[in-house]
């Protein structure tokens, strides 16, 4: 039987970067299920689709294929067989798949290959409700998160390294409405799960959250 990390919280935790750390020291794979649901954002914004027409959304969410492969020990997401690891990241992807995540056709959608992919596989995979819904057997469920003002600080420093011109309060502002749009969604909202262990990152490194979680599957 495969063992399951559930880590769920809301936009700019670290559960990407935390949850890959640990698939790493465990040799456990990982999913980034938020990068499927960004690559089917991705799909509908080049399809000049808004995130507000739900029908064209559902209609056009057949003729969008997401799959996950692992090359040399990197995830790489393929839309309709294109790597679109790199196209993936943006403010307009990130807040289109916020949009389109609550929809049950395209939930419906990612979250069966996601099964597949932990049914198969030690895995740790992180999202907004996989310790909830995706994978509510998981053997050990991790909720992170940090302030709005951490984590917008933390999107800041990210996208000026890159030298991308950005503004903190409408960072912080967009976070807040996405964790918004995530809690009250109608479809699988975000929250803790029962027996999910609650780890806020807002005074901790990268390497004492690695550090807590590597302790907590023990």
């Amino acid at each position: 039987m495969s063992y399951n990390i559930a880590v769920d919280g809301p936009a700019g935790a670290g559960k990407s970067t935390i949850a890959r750390a640990v698939a790493e020291k465990k040799g456990f794979i990982y999913v980034d299920t938020g990068a499927m649901y960004r690559a089917m954002a991705l799909f509908m914004i080049r399809a000049d689709i808004g995130p507000e027409e739900t029908e064209r959304i559902i209609a056009a969410c057949g003729k969008a294929e997401v799959t996950i492969a692992y090359e040399d020990g990197r995830q790489v997401v393929y839309l309709n067989g294109e790597d679109v690891n790199a196209l993936i990241r943006t403010e307009e992807v990130g807040n289109m798949a916020s949009a389109i995540s609550p929809i049950p056709e395209v939930r419906k959608k990612l979250v069966e290959l996601q099964k597949q992919l932990a049914a198969k596989s030690d895995c740790i995979m992180d999202g907004r409700d996989i310790g909830t819904c995706v994978l509510p057997g998981a053997q050990l469920k991790i909720y992170l998160t940090a302030s709005s003002l951490v984590r917008a600080k933390r999107r800041y420093e990210e996208l000026t390294a890159k030298g991308v011109p950005c503004d903190l309060e409408k960072i912080r502002a967009d976070i807040e409405e996405r964790d918004y749009r995530d809690m009250h969604r109608e479809t699988s909202p975000l929250r803790q799960a029962e027996d999910a262990v609650l780890v806020d990152t807002s005074d901790m490194t990268i390497e004492e959250v690695i550090a807590k979680i590597l302790e907590l599957c023990k």
